[in-house]
């Protein structure tokens, strides 16, 4: 395809939704895969904007026809991206943004290897559950049971943060979305020193800094005071 493919993942409740608007306020010609579930719409959620919304019976006959580069069944309602996503930014040379979970980045990844993929993680369970439960009043008030079930889920998806090649602690929404911004404009200068073009210095080099910060690789010290909040060991 025409640039680059961008993997976003979190568990439910981490802030993702805020920090996706933030960056495509903060960075150009990058296009945002709208989502199809199964799913009924939330509050102010309109058709095409959110996600695409549809029956189950029309989710199961696109799979069968391989229309989905992905798909996952998420607390009972399918989820997926369409592949027209990926032919229409190659129709107009701009990067692609996944907003995606786990199971479907894992999907995606054994497709197209070359994707940049960022996973985001929540401070700690008390911040995650707090989210939760105001996503619970602002969908009409979402059973305990099920803030209960995303809960446990955040915690088995939290421990595939190291299939990711980058990784976020979204503890202050501005920084989190700098360090997001910075990651995007990083991978562009590599691929465009990659092609032997010049891809300048200044804020690039910031960005590059910013960047490198989040590698997995040299997240570890950030990252253990976290995982251990969710009782997950490095």
């Amino acid at each position: 395809m025409a640039g680059l493919l961008f993997i976003l993942s979190a568990p439910s409740g981490s802030g993702k939704s805020t920090l996706v608007s933030q960056l495509r306020s903060m960075v150009s010609d990058l296009d945002f895969s709208v989502s199809w579930t199964t799913r009924a719409p939330r509050g102010s959620e309109q058709e095409g904007r959110e996600y695409h919304f549809t029956t189950r019976e029309e989710f199961e006959r696109g799979i069968a026809a391989d229309k989905f580069l992905e798909h996952a069944d998420v607390f009972g309602n399918y989820y997926g991206t369409a592949r027209t996503s990926l032919t229409q930014a190659a129709a107009h040379g701009r990067d692609l943004l996944l907003d995606i979970d786990v199971q479907g980045a894992s999907q995606v990844r054994r497709r197209m290897p070359e994707a940049v993929s960022i996973f985001i993680l929540p401070p700690d369970p008390e911040v995650l559950a707090l989210r939760l439960n105001n996503r619970s009043r602002a969908e009409g008030g979402v059973p305990r049971e099920v803030v209960e079930k995303r809960l446990n889920t955040a915690r088995h998806e939290i421990e595939k943060y190291r299939d990711y090649r980058y990784v976020l602690i979204n503890d202050v929404l501005d920084r989190a979305a700098e360090e997001l911004s910075a990651i995007v404009n990083a991978e562009r200068a590599n691929a465009i020193a990659a092609g032997g073009g010049d891809p300048g210095n200044g804020e690039v080099a910031r960005a590059r800094g910013l960047a490198c910060r989040c590698l997995l690789e040299n997240s570890y010290d950030r990252l253990q005071t976290v995982l251990a909040s969710f009782g997950i060991s490095m």
